[in-house]
């Protein structure tokens, strides 16, 4: 039997990791893939593997090395530098949108595009923008919560965490809200089978895409101070934005705005369940209706056990050299966000949970230019609704086996299925 190592892993126990490398992507890394993530960044930090889709591709796993690579131009976002690429498979972890003509948007594209369409689109996440949507927002979270608050118990993902990042997207988008409903179900099928079968995903991807298509051209008649507006006035003074760059604008930033969102709020809350004393440190400064812990909690939580797993694929341009390893020309590269936000040679003892932490510069957002775009809006959604979920329920707590939940599969996002938690009733 081969010798193991003692690795700490994603919540805080010792266990043995093996001096071989750890098998990927199996159901039982999918809970907890941190060990696996420390063995490879220990002996095979740029580490060729096949994924469940056949696909060879590197992962990335160190933080220097992240680092240069979120922001290294020879490595393009286009898939079009792949040649597996004709195989029609998605290279952004967002199903079904080849078949719904939607490949044109941030997460898919270079400069001189890239930039053009990010600037685009960025006038709606500033921060005044964000700061005007607050009470929405807190509106939206004290609703949702008021759902289940006298029934004692709830799952927070599908009765919180899902619904609190559709309704909220949508209100940017300028959807109405008689038809957010929908939305919401389109989502939902999106979220429940994005690892697994496809045609379900497909049919959803494709209404959306529809539904996206009459709304913008129904704007254009009855401009308003929403997102889609934005864009549409955009177009007309001058900047090139096609239909389908508009259409698939909007279906990106609904799909990335609320899965990374969902995440976010069930990875952070699971975390504070199972770390007691944080949970308790946090909620004292609540009480007392202090800001600073609650603001460098988020960022942490987005570092211990952040929604998004690995960034979106990039594709070599030219042979280059990563971590000591060459990478030829049309090679993916995934770059491990969830394991540099790990790695010991830039955080301190990186596996325990310090909400207080100072020293932060995560990468759980990404870095460069396809830096999250949304990010102000998902960090005032994941502190408001952790800070409500922890003032309304004080004494919430985890109302299953750890060891029974489980992780929704898929590369990209990291995130549960369901939280299943219990509360004294409002």
């Amino acid at each position: 039997m081969p010798a193991r190592t003692p690795v700490r892993s994603g919540y805080g126990r010792a266990v043995n990791a093996p001096n071989t490398a750890p098998e990927l992507f199996t159901w039982e890394f999918a809970s907890d893939p941190y060990p696996a993530y420390a063995w490879l960044r220990e002996h095979a930090p740029v580490h060729r593997t096949r994924l469940p889709s056949g696909v060879e591709a590197w992962l990335v796993t160190r933080y220097a090395d992240a680092r240069q690579a979120l922001a290294d131009k020879r490595l393009s976002k286009n898939p079009e530098h792949h040649a597996e690429d004709a195989h029609g498979k998605s290279k952004t972890g967002i199903p079904g949108e080849r078949s719904a003509n939607l490949m044109t948007h941030l997460l898919n594209i270079d400069p001189p595009d890239h930039t053009r369409l990010r600037r685009l689109v960025s006038k709606a996440f500033t921060p005044r923008r964000v700061a005007e949507f607050e009470p929405r927002v807190q509106e939206l979270t004290d609703d949702l919560i008021d759902r289940f608050a006298s029934r004692g118990e709830a799952d927070l993902i599908h009765e919180f965490a899902f619904p609190l990042p559709i309704y909220a997207i949508c209100d940017l988008l300028g959807v109405p809200r008689e038809d957010q409903d929908d939305f919401r179900d389109w989502a939902g099928m999106m979220i429940r089978h994005g690892g697994g079968p496809r045609g379900g995903v497909a049919r959803s991807v494709k209404k959306i895409r529809g539904y996206l298509a009459d709304l913008i051209h129904r704007k254009r008649g009855d401009l308003g101070d929403d997102l889609i507006s934005g864009l549409i006035r955009a177009s007309d003074h001058g900047e090139h934005l096609t239909e389908n760059e508009a259409a698939a604008m909007c279906f990106v930033l609904l799909f990335a705005g609320f899965e990374t969102t969902i995440n976010l709020i069930g990875n952070g809350m699971y975390a504070l369940l199972r770390h007691p004393e944080q949970r308790a440190r946090l909620q004292e400064s609540i009480e007392r209706g202090e800001s600073a812990l609650l603001d460098t909690g988020i960022e942490e939580l987005l570092r211990f056990d952040g929604p998004v797993e690995l960034a979106t694929w990039r594709f070599a341009t030219e042979p280059l050299t990563l971590g000591g390893q060459r990478i030829a020309t049309g090679d993916p590269v995934l770059v491990v966000l969830a394991a540099a936000d790990r790695d010991p040679a830039r955080f301190t003892e990186p596996d325990t949970l310090d909400l207080s932490r100072s020293d932060n510069p995560h990468l759980g957002y990404g870095h460069g230019i396809h830096y999250c775009l949304g990010a102000p809006l998902a960090r005032l959604e994941g502190r408001t609704a952790l800070e409500t979920l922890l003032r309304r329920l004080p004494d919430i707590e985890l109302a299953a086996d750890p060891a029974e939940l489980r992780w929704r599969g898929g590369l990209i996002m990291r995130g549960l299925r369901e939280l299943p938690v219990r509360f004294t009733s409002e």
